[in-house]
């Protein structure tokens, strides 16, 4: 039994040194050719910490040792041996050595290395996505602004009427995505611009901003979906959907990453605890307590639902499982479900809905 557990470890061990040398191989293989020069190499060894930088003749022969097949690269082979290579221990050996012994201990084998998601935020390529949507939302609502001063209160500018979520113009299907440009009053947009921007541009950082505009987009028109068939009477104006995407879509990477991520216990406490007490409340509002107020919360929880199910599926997974892998094929077909059935129900049943008023 005892031998079998020292098998069993080894290869998870070997595993986890090998991910740590491919990420300081690719760290200093500047120009991404899958190689190391000189140059690279000197970088390399100076951004040690050491008192002293190591003469040029020296990093020319640890290279020389280095490039077994005499084509002055080192490949990422030549590059482990390197690291490994007795005869370099003075130079790698205690910067490495005492990295994998706190990080891949042989005993107890690890289980989880926390702080990894973490290190996956970059500002390249820039998190764009969600300050070009708040940019035209702000434009949209100047202009409305501009055009008719009342119009910022009740959705009546030239802007507004053409993007709002109508029920009565169904037919003009941009509505269901363009009612995210749409704001009712500036605190209305203030609110929405502010969560936007502090949940999407982290997302961004480490899942690229397309992930999060389809995510941010996909919570949008499943909000206008899910209002449509709930409360088929109510016209909707505001990014809402989106933002409670984005806060799902924050629950989603979380539990796709947990063991990669540092306290994913409390992060994902707090974002339950915001999307459920929103929720809660507006529903407590309108039917508990009868107060008539214009919020879409069915939109709210459609885009929520939209944020993770999409989430689980578009964002990036540090390390797949294959529990992970059933949770992906869970989420993608229910939300194909779930989007099938709200278009078909538009689509088959437009006695369910206001008629179009004559004018």
């Amino acid at each position: 039994m005892a031998h079998d557990e020292a098998n069993s470890e080894a290869p998870l061990h070997d595993r986890r040194k090998n991910e740590y040398y491919r990420s300081i191989f690719n760290r200093y293989d500047s120009d991404h050719d899958g190689f190391i020069n000189i140059q690279e190499l000197n970088n390399m060894i100076e951004s040690r910490e050491y008192e002293h930088d190591i003469p040029g003749h020296v990093v020319r022969k640890i290279h020389q040792m280095a490039d077994q097949n005499n084509d002055d690269r080192i490949d990422f082979t030549e590059f482990v041996d390197m690291i490994n290579n007795p005869d370099l221990q003075y130079v790698f050996g205690h910067y490495v050595n005492r990295y994998i012994q706190m990080v891949v201990p042989r005993r107890p084998a690890p289980t989880e290395i926390d702080g990894l998601y973490e290190e996956q935020y970059t500002c390249y390529p820039p998190a764009v996505g969600m300050l070009v949507i708040s940019i035209i939302e702000v434009i949209f609502f100047c202009v409305d602004e501009a055009i008719d001063a009342g119009s910022t209160n009740t959705a009546t500018g030239p802007i507004s009427s053409t993007f709002i979520y109508d029920p009565y113009r169904r037919k003009e299907a941009w509505r269901f995505l363009t009612y995210m440009f749409v704001h009712v009053g500036a605190f209305h947009l203030f609110v929405n611009l502010l969560v936007q921007i502090l949940l999407g541009i982290p997302l961004e950082m480490v899942h690229r901003w397309w992930r999060v505009l389809l995510i941010y987009f996909s919570g949008v028109v499943a909000g206008s979906l899910a209002t449509s068939i709930a409360d088929p009477s109510v016209k909707l104006a505001g990014a809402s959907g989106g933002v409670y995407a984005l806060i799902t879509a924050h629950i989603a990477t979380i539990i796709m990453n947990w063991k990669e991520m540092s306290f994913p216990i409390v992060q994902l406490f707090l974002f339950l605890l915001v999307t459920v007490s929103d929720i809660g409340t507006a529903i407590y509002n309108r039917y508990v307590l009868d107060m008539q107020e214009n919020i879409g919360y069915v939109a709210h929880f459609a885009g929520a639902a939209a944020g993770l199910l999409v989430g689980l599926n578009v964002l990036r997974n540090l390390e797949v499982t294959k529990a992970e892998k059933i949770v992906w094929w869970v989420s993608i077909v229910t939300y194909v479900i779930l989007m099938g059935a709200a278009i078909i129900w538009n689509l088959a049943w437009p006695a369910y809905f206001p008629q179009v008023k004559q004018e």
